[in-house]
């Protein structure tokens, strides 16, 4: 593994828009940043994880009015579902931001006040198209054909021709700079998105209008007298602006001087173009650092298809991991997918992959190995030296725990690190059956025990370097194997005495309890499938 960087790690979320409840997608986006967050405190890396939703916008306004009550009203509730995903889903943030909290609007004032200052602000008059839905202005030439022969946006969302005095913003005076960072290596990934966005900026960049003032949700535009000028600001200003609310800015010490300029922002790959081109500018413009990684992670798919409510296909996360169990859903999330393409799911996939490698190998792996050591061993450990295929079984977990994993997260290629990960068990698993200790047990039993012990060996290796993913259920096993709660760092895989120091504790290996057991279908699901 690589040596442990000691340097402040922040990462974030897009914050969601609740205009209605969190689907897949939100728990998805949501379970790898915790997955980012827990792997680097494991790192021994100083983290802050903000995550949090985004209230503003006419979008939220027409909505409420929809419903007969106030935006706030609104917003208040369904951001309590975001917040109640997170805590279900163990998504250990530091921050939940809401956007219309104090320190977020006094954030948005002050960088609104330091683009002013820098001249990139002007009055103008906006006509033109823009999306409620996707809360974005499109040139026509962005536009798009509907079937019934309506303009619709690049995502497929409506759009209506606006026309309303605002301010605009100078984005074309950072067009150079821009393609610059674009250009800039590790600032925006995939590839594939880096492209579509250089591309986009050399096509010419237009100004940016960054006011409203036929609808009032929203943070206000400060007037040059510091009174009300009647705008609030296009709710990406605001929106955007939340990543440096939850580090006290505009206050540039403390946690802003320590995790300021963002390690990562991840985030859909629908909004790449406000995150690696509009975000940059305002920042560049407010003279500030711009986030050093910005990754557009892709969809996830039902069945292969898109959720919609018109499809009636919208699934609720929190009945998936109701179903399957939080940690279940966590690693197929990360496994089942390469990061940053689309991918699918299926409750038939969930299962299928959960039984396969979490139950019959890697549960069955620990049921069976610390079984056989508290039935055949009275459940003591002691002291063994290893043979040549125990030492080399110990060799290549460490090294898939200690190299390959971590260096396949750090690079966010977390199917590539997990699937290390189980070649590893894959190997342990057939080390049992060529060992096969239960015929030792009555030929040699003082090479059974070695057996028994190297596998035990292994498994802590196993659960810690898998900890981010299945943050519950390797707690679970790491105390069934005696592992002090402090001694669960990548760190620790590396200090060679932990063995002996639990021998020497006396510590005492009870009848298991299963970690994963299979998992089975509804049969409503089984007669669908």
């Amino acid at each position: 593994m690589a040596e442990t960087d000691p340097a402040p790690f922040y990462v974030t979320t897009a914050i969601s828009y609740p205009n209605g409840r969190p689907h897949i997608g939100h728990a998805y986006e949501a379970i790898a940043a915790d997955v980012i967050a827990r792997f680097q405190r494991m790192r021994g890396r100083d983290v802050r994880f903000q995550t949090g939703t985004d209230e503003h916008g006419l979008k939220m306004a027409r909505k409420a009015a929809e419903q007969g009550r106030t935006a706030r009203d609104l917003a208040d509730e369904m951001s309590g579902y975001f917040r109640d995903m997170c805590d279900a889903l163990d998504v250990r943030y530091d921050r939940f931001i809401r956007t219309v909290e104090d320190d977020h609007h006094r954030a948005s004032r002050a960088i609104w006040q330091r683009m002013e200052a820098a001249g990139d602000l002007y009055l103008d008059r906006y006509e033109g198209w823009y999306s409620v839905r996707d809360e974005a202005y499109y040139d026509e030439s962005e536009l798009v054909e509907g079937e019934s022969g309506e303009r619709l946006s690049p995502q497929g969302t409506p759009v209506e021709w606006t026309v309303e005095e605002s301010w605009f913003f100078r984005l074309s005076k950072y067009q150079d700079r821009l393609l610059e960072l674009l250009r800039t290596p590790g600032f925006l990934e995939p590839a594939s998105r880096r492209n579509e966005m250089i591309a986009f900026v050399e096509q010419g960049l237009r100004d940016l209008s960054v006011s409203r003032t036929s609808f009032d949700w929203g943070v206000k535009v400060p007037g040059s007298d510091g009174t009300d000028s009647g705008h609030v600001m296009y709710v990406w200003v605001d929106a955007l602006t939340n990543y440096l609310t939850g580090l006290g800015f505009p206050d540039e010490t403390g946690d802003m001087a320590k995790f300021w300029p963002a390690d990562l922002h991840l985030i859909g790959k629908d909004i790449v173009r406000f995150h690696t081109i509009y975000w940059p500018a305002f920042l560049m413009s407010a003279d500030l650092p711009v986030p050093k990684k910005v990754f557009g992670h892709g969809f996830l798919l039902n069945r292969g298809q898109k959720e919609s409510k018109s499809l009636g296909n919208v699934t609720d996360p929190l009945a998936l991991a109701e179903r399957f169990g939080v940690d279940a859903l966590r690693y197929f999330l990360l496994r089942e997918v390469a990061f940053g393409q689309d991918g699918s799911y299926s409750p038939e996939a969930i299962v299928t992959r959960a039984n396969a490698e979490l139950a019959n190998s890697f549960g069955n792996l620990a049921q069976r190995t610390l079984s056989m050591i508290a039935k055949n061993m009275d459940g003591h450990l002691e002291a063994f030296e290893p043979a040549e295929v125990d030492r080399k079984l110990l060799s290549l977990v460490g090294d898939a725990c200690l190299r390959e994993l971590p260096q396949a997260f750090e690079a966010l290629a977390f199917s590539t690190g997990i699937e290390a990960w189980l070649r590893a068990v894959h190997a342990c698993n057939q080390y049992v059956d060529e060992q096969a200790p239960w015929t030792l047990r009555k030929t040699d039993p003082e090479r059974m025990k070695a057996v028994l012990l190297t596998l035990f060996m292994a498994l802590r290796d196993l659960a810690i370097a898998i900890r981010p993913v299945v943050p519950t259920k390797a707690a679970d096993l790491l105390d069934q194997l005696g592992v002090p709660a402090d001694e669960r760092q990548y760190e620790h895989l590396q200090d060679p005495d932990w063995f002996r120091r639990l021998v020497m504790a006396g510590f005492t290996v009870n009848s298991p309890t299963p970690i994963f057991p299979r998992l089975e279908l509804p049969e409503a699901a089984q007669g669908a499938a």
